[in-house]
């Protein structure tokens, strides 16, 4: 921004009981830019903006501004100051309606949970009076004389703790302002819609956000007193309402001080209470706005602090030139520094036009994606989103996302409170703390704007809890939402899928649980391992178009690894058959498939359970297999008591001697175990529902006969009964059951490979025989030698 001449400045101005010296452009400059605006340079070295009236610590305070129509720059100008004294206006005290302050005391202390929404309530009245000025100039082109520009402005003075907030729209005469402001509740946007409604003259862009009396009153959530300044393009005169916290009266007043008048509109100034002074912070206004009232359909515009780098000369001191040696003579190079120069002015802070609003056919990808990272933080690009709109009984603006990613730190499924919806009235920003209200908790990572029409303006989670239109709302948010991750299921890249899986996979399946409405649209998107694709998850369409001709059911397994469900004992007939199985190796798995209980009218079958039909069974084989291998079961249940239900002969094992089923209608094993490492498991329930068990035989298995061959001849025999007790606890093991006694079933098995290693690889007697007496002549003692002493012989030669 440019400085402005001293020779333009033409009058002094009186504010605060401070002189200051501000520039006012001269309406005859018709040539006058305006970003040659600016202002003056305190003693400071601040420079400040023609709308600038600033205080002796810096920083501007406010002041009401006029707007002529002479330049039409969007700036507003103050009138000069006039030299002669006027005698203070009659002031009229009014008092509120009955019960007046215990309901202010309900709007401050129980209506509104978050004191930032003050702003928002006040922007919204802003925006209704210039929505309804907007409206009703389109037939009296008068009432926008002396400022033609619509916008809002936001000045604060930090130091004293006030905010003034400005709006050239329709203001209020002295009657409208006792009916508005003297009344709680009361809306004037109110009649006016009623008045537009009887007279059939509404529009579609007649939707006034908030209703002026509530949202007013929310001032007093941070201001101990507020005043409006209003003025009227149907009344010659400004008035002045005053009202402070917990008072039962209020005051209305003309305004004639001549500094004070606006052209036309509102002026709220809210002296804030001592804790709350922080919100006149101008960044932190910036922030609510940008927050709140991103995208109100009014430019709005706030008082910011810019700055702009400069050099400058810096003087060298003479003594240090003289110790470098230099001559005065001999020229040097001048020494510069950088500072940086200060100065306020209009910073616009919204944009006045939102993404959902516009055509989708007119939005790229990229602003779609440029949406996404800068509403919600996000540095990746999302793998979908749905930009749609919805009429009829409701009426709603919204855009979907589906993240590239879980948030980190966040993999708890079960808490549906998020910020990744983010609910819009008539863009006004409302809330994103909800509970589940507009997504069920499974679709919790779904992110997104929610623009409606139809909600108040005040809505609280009460309203959202028992509203007809969000119930409405929900329904089709989440229609969307299943057509956006249909839509990401159906690409022809199918990692996108396979990373969205891996990522939310388990909030879908949590949906099969708590969402019987919408079975249809999630069983589509669930993926399995099965017998056939250990490596690449499928579909459960898959699945049904690799089905045998004759195969009725989905069969599956529910296990802890794809390993440990491969290798289970109940998949060897299904292996024989060429039968496909689904491995559910996902703790939440098992619960989902059986909530889900069938898919395109095939039944989900465990195959772990009892009385498995494959599509094979022959009954004269089976009355011939019970007729002979009947006593033999009998036998065995009489062993193993009240451990099992039953004992029968299985048409599911080809290898295995024997297995553990579950009861038809008990847990699984795979449950069973799950519901055991509960922290807060219940015991009693653990009992029931475990409680039937099928032992199942393999009469094919040489195990299987030659105990039957005990049967017959020693069903006493202590080895034989100890057998079936090792069956017993082997079978548990291998069907995925937890022996009782670890402990003895480990001395079992000791026991049984003692008696299988016994003398396996003992050397024959004769080795050993042969070895002995070798060892016993090497041991047996030799005896002692003496040596004999010779004598020496002299020997003599005969001749």
């Amino acid at each position: 921004m440019h400085r402005l001449s001293r020779r333009s400045v033409n009058s002094l101005l009186r504010y605060g009981g401070h002189r200051h010296r501000d520039a006012i452009a001269a309406a005859s400059i018709g040539s006058l830019n305006v970003n040659e605006l600016s202002g003056e340079r305190d003693a400071s070295g601040r420079w400040y903006s023609i709308l600038t009236t600033p205080t002796s610590s810096g920083p501007a305070s406010t002041k009401p501004l006029k707007l002529g129509n002479q330049i039409s720059t969007g700036i507003r100008y103050e009138s000069t100051a006039s030299d002669f004294q006027t005698p203070d206006p009659p002031v009229e005290k009014y008092e509120y309606q009955a019960e007046v302050s215990r309901l202010m005391d309900l709007i401050v202390n129980s209506l509104y949970s978050n004191k930032e929404v003050f702003l928002r309530e006040l922007i919204s009245n802003a925006s209704d009076a210039l929505d309804k000025l907007r409206f009703l100039s389109v037939t009296d082109q008068q009432l926008l004389e002396g400022a033609s520009e619509l916008d809002i402005r936001i000045k604060t003075d930090q130091e004293n703790g006030i905010i003034t907030i400005q709006d050239s729209g329709i203001g209020m005469t002295h009657q409208e302002l006792v009916d508005s402001l003297g009344t709680i509740a009361h809306s004037g946007t109110a009649k006016f819609l009623k008045a537009l409604k009887d007279s059939k003259d509404a529009g579609s862009d007649s939707n006034l956000i908030g209703q002026f009396g509530v949202g007013f009153y929310s001032a007093f959530l941070v201001a101990d007193k507020v005043v409006v300044s209003t003025k009227s393009p149907k009344s010659d005169k400004q008035y002045v309402w005053e009202g402070e916290a917990n008072s039962s009266s209020y005051i209305i007043k003309e305004e004639t001080d001549p500094e004070k008048f606006i052209p036309r509109g509102s002026c709220i100034t809210l002296h804030l209470k001592r804790d709350d002074k922080g919100f006149a912070h101008p960044e932190r206004i910036e922030k609510l706005v940008k927050n709140y009232s991103q995208f109100v359909s009014f430019p709005i515009y706030t008082w910011q602090e810019k700055g702009y780098t400069k050099e400058i000369e810096v003087d060298d001191d003479p003594s240090e030139a003289k110790k470098d040696g230099t001559e005065d003579n001999v020229e040097k190079k001048k020494k510069t520094k950088k500072i940086v120069e200060k100065y306020w002015e209009w910073d616009l802070t919204n944009e006045t036009q939102p993404i959902w609003l516009r055509n989708p056919k007119e939005v790229t990808k990229d602003e779609y994606n440029e949406f996404y990272k800068k509403t919600f933080n996000e540095y990746l690009e999302p793998l979908a989103s749905s930009h749609f709109t919805t009429e009829g009984e409701v009426e709603f603006r919204s855009i979907l996302y589906v993240p590239a990613v879980t948030p980190m730190g966040k993999e708890d499924i079960v808490n549906p409170k998020t910020k990744n919806i983010r609910l819009y009235v008539k863009r006004v920003f409302i809330s994103d703390d909800f509970d589940g209200e507009l997504f069920p908790r499974y679709l919790s990572f779904v992110k997104g704007v929610v623009d409606s029409n139809d909600l108040p303006l005040n809505v609280s989670r009460e309203i959202l809890q028992e509203s007809r239109v969000v119930r409405i709302m929900r329904k089709r948010l989440v229609r969307k939402a299943f057509d956006m991750i249909l839509g990401i299921s159906m690409s022809e890249n199918r990692e996108d899928y396979e990373k969205f899986w891996e990522n939310f996979g388990k909030h879908l399946k949590l949906g099969c649980i708590e969402d019987r409405e919408n079975h249809k649209r999630l069983a589509p998107l669930l993926r399995f391992f099965s017998s056939q694709s250990e490596q690449e998850m499928i579909s459960l369409d898959e699945y049904i178009e690799n089905m045998k001709p004759d195969q009725k059911d989905i069969y599956y397994i529910a296990s802890d690894s794809v390993t440990s469900a491969k290798n289970t004992p109940f998949l060897e007939r299904l292996y024989e058959k060429d039968l496909e199985v689904l491995f559910l190796v996902d703790p939440i798995d098992e619960v989902a498939v059986t909530n889900l209980k069938s898919y395109k009218e095939k039944n989900f079958v465990d195959i772990s359970k009892e009385d498995l039909d494959i599509g094979d069974r022959n009954e004269e084989k089976e009355k011939e297999m019970k007729q002979e291998f009947g006593h033999i079961c009998d036998w065995m249940k009489k062993r193993l008591g009240d451990k099992v239900a039953s004992v029968q002969v299985s048409n599911r094992l080809k290898t295995s001697p024997c297995v553990l089923v579950s009861g038809k209608f008990g847990w699984s094993a795979n449950m069973e175990r799950l519901m055991k490492a509960q922290t807060v498991g219940d015991s009693s329930s653990l009992d029931f529902m475990r409680s039937r068990r099928v032992f199942e035989i393999n009469p094919e298995h040489p195990i299987i006969q030659t105990l039957n061959e005990a049967c017959k001849s020693s069903a006493d025999d202590d080895e034989a009964l100890r057998a079936i007790d090792l069956l017993y606890d082997t079978a548990l093991i291998s069907s995925g059951f937890t022996p009782e006694s670890p402990s003895q079933f480990g001395g079992k098995i000791y026991e049984m490979m003692n008696m299988a290693l016994s003398n396996k690889w003992k050397l024959p007697e004769a080795y050993f025989d042969s070895h002995a007496q070798e060892a016993e002549v090497v041991a047996e003692p030799q005896p002692t030698l003496e040596a004999e002493v010779v004598e020496p012989v002299q020997t003599t030669s005969q001749k």
